[in-house]
């Protein structure tokens, strides 16, 4: 499994659920805070390539995923044998 990165906030509901789901699974993760890092939407925005509204923004090694909904998806789908 390639190294998870999560953009988010500690406060965030769903930034948690990401984490506590890398966690379950043993996936490699980096948590990337956003208030400790100084970090805009903006400045994940450069990162992924697209605008961003919300957080958590996920990849999977160099691969964008979305937010915390397409990552479950994702997960479910590895889990299924289907993601590619």
């Amino acid at each position: 499994m390639e190294q998870v990165t999560i953009y988010g906030r500690s406060s965030c509901g769903f930034c948690v659920r990401a984490r506590s789901l890398c966690e379950s699974r043993s996936m490699p993760y980096t948590w990337v805070d956003m208030i400790e890092h100084d970090m805009t939407k903006e400045d994940i925005a450069d990162k992924v390539g697209r605008p961003v509204y919300t957080v958590p923004q996920i990849l999977v090694g160099d691969r964008y995923i979305g937010g915390y909904d397409e990552f479950s998806s994702y997960v479910r789908e590895l889990e299924a044998g289907k993601a590619n």
